[in-house]
This record gives structure tokens, sequence and C-alpha cells, in this order.
């Protein structure tokens, strides 16, 4: 297969590895895109796994909520940064965010095809096709997510002014000020570490199986571990391992506001619920950046790769 200088590019972002190792790990996979991730990571030459959900698009993610048991986010996605800035359409955004407050809506397709809460005679589509033509630009109701309480409160954060929008889910018997401003805290933590699960609990074997396969590789082409004895090979595969659990399981966090830096977020529910007279549990969080994911369009970019990579 052809690797163009397009496919460079686009696994340079994902993995954020220098353009000439991108060129041979797709050389090495035959193009193939997850393929050459997996080697990259491998080689030890992907610098971010999730490098790919920083590529930028525009627009806006709106969270609201109804009293402190019920709270919906929504991504809503415009061509240009101009009009994600633009009042009509933080006021379209507002609304679409107050009709995923009160849909039923399992999915994305179900919500378009509600009807509109503005003006019930129309579809959330129909509502949407009329935007576009008003604003002018290509406009698109991404994703979104409604959460309700059970035994507890949920709590929403907002950071950026719409480019991140969290939600947590907690259960508590106690739902005092005290207690929400914790939850608030977890929430700007959510939003500011990007965990994945709440607790390693939720990590499938799977996931622990393939991580152990991709340290093992990265140990296997790292001198420092060449002739080690294979017990200490294991210890070094499973200390990995847990330190990136730790990274991506909320409660295995480092508390971002820890005076001592090394209480946990498991240690500081833990002491809220204790000083509250109640037990804090985490039941799930939502996190949602505007244009995860999704890439931009960079003029001429693939060219000045093309040139660079010598794909020309």
């Amino acid at each position: 297969m052809a690797i163009t200088a397009a496919m460079v590019k686009e696994l340079r972002e994902m993995t954020g590895a220098g353009m000439m190792d991108c060129k041979k790990a797709l050389n090495e996979t035959d193009g193939n895109m997850d393929e050459a991730v997996e080697y990259l990571r491998k080689k030890g030459q992907a610098k971010a796994e999730n490098k790919a959900s920083r590529i930028a698009a525009e627009g806006l993610c709106k969270v609201l909520t109804e009293g402190d048991q019920v709270a919906a986010v929504v991504e809503v996605n415009s061509e240009t940064d101009f009009v994600a800035k633009n009042e009509q359409f933080q006021n379209y955004v507002t609304a679409v965010a107050k009709q995923a407050l009160t849909t039923s809506a399992a999915d994305i397709d179900a919500f378009l095809a509600e009807a509109w809460n503005e003006d019930p005679s129309k579809t959330v589509k129909d509502a949407l096709v009329e935007k576009i033509a008003v604003i002018g630009e290509k406009l698109s109701i991404r994703r979104f997510e409604k959460v309700a309480a059970k035994n507890g409160c949920v709590v929403t954060y907002t950071h950026g002014g719409g480019k991140i929008g969290v939600i947590v889910d907690a259960e508590t018997s106690v739902v005092n000020d005290a207690v929400k401003e914790a939850l608030n805290n977890l929430a700007m933590q959510v939003a500011a570490l990007y965990p994945k699960y709440v607790s390693s609990d939720e990590v499938s074997e799977e996931y622990k199986a393939h991580e152990r396969e991709i340290i093992a590789e990265q140990i296997k082409n790292d001198p420092k571990m060449a002739g080690k004895p294979e017990k200490v090979i294991e210890g070094a595969i499973e200390g990995r391992l847990n330190k990136e659990l730790k990274e991506v399981c909320l409660l295995e966090q480092i508390y971002v506001k820890a005076e001592d830096g090394k209480q946990t977020v498991k240690q500081y529910l833990a002491a809220v619920s204790k000083e509250n007279g109640t037990e804090i549990t985490i039941r799930k969080f939502v996190r949602f950046e505007t244009g995860e994911g999704i890439e931009k369009k960079v003029d001429d970019f693939a060219a000045e790769v093309a040139a660079q990579a010598g794909l020309n």
C-alpha cells in the first residue's frame, strides 16, 4: 500500500512521534493506522496515546441542571471559532442543552428525531437545519448525555467558557454544601486530568492484558532492562501498569488540591464523608471536550510533511 503524506500527518498527530518514525511504522504495518499506533507504542515512540483526542474543532459544550437531581451535557460543533463566540449560536446551544434535560432518547439519532421543545411542530433536526441556514456554517449536534441521580446528587462543572463540560453523579445520604463542594472539586479534577474510569474495578482484564503486552514490548526495547531476570521484568511490567491505572482511574489519582501532594481522591472522599456523617460513592462521571477526536482542516500541512519525509 502506498504511504501518503496525509497518512504520515495523521499518525504524527495521533501519537506525537517523529515524521520518519511514523513513515516507518506505516510501512511496517502496510498502512494500517491502528496497527501503526501499536507499533509506535511498542517501540516507545508514541509520546501520548490520546494525542488524537486533543485535535481541536470549534463549538461549545453546554451543561445544564434541574436542581441537583438531573443534569445534561451536549456538544454542538461549528466550523469556526468566530461562530462559536456568536451570541446566537450560544443561545442555540443552550436550547439544545435544555432539550437534552427533558429527552428520553437513547442515542443521537433518536434525539434528532424528537419534537423540538421550542416549536413542537419541528424536530430537533429541523431546527438544526434552520439554524445552519441562518448562521451560514455547517453545525452539528454531535453528542449528548443525560444523568439522573439515585440516592444522592449530581454536580456539574464547565471549563474554558464551554470547552469542557463535566457531570459527576454521586450516591450519598447527606447532600449539603460541604458534600457538593467536594463533588465540584472532583468535577474540576475530571476536567483537568481526564480520567477514563471511576476506579480500577471498572478496568477490564482485556484492557490490562493489552497494556501488559505494550509495556512488555517497551521493556524489551529498553537497553537498561537488557539481561534482567524474568522476575524483575515481570515486576517492572506490573509496576508500570499500576502507575498507568493510577493515572486513568479517578479514585486512584492524586487529589489535585491535596496539601501533602499524596492524598488520593479516594482518601479525600473518605475524609469528607467522615466529616459529614455519610458515605460518598461516585457512581459515574461524564466529560465532554469540544472537538475531541475531530480533525480540523490544516491548509498545506500535508505538503509540508511530504517535503520533509521525502514522499513527493
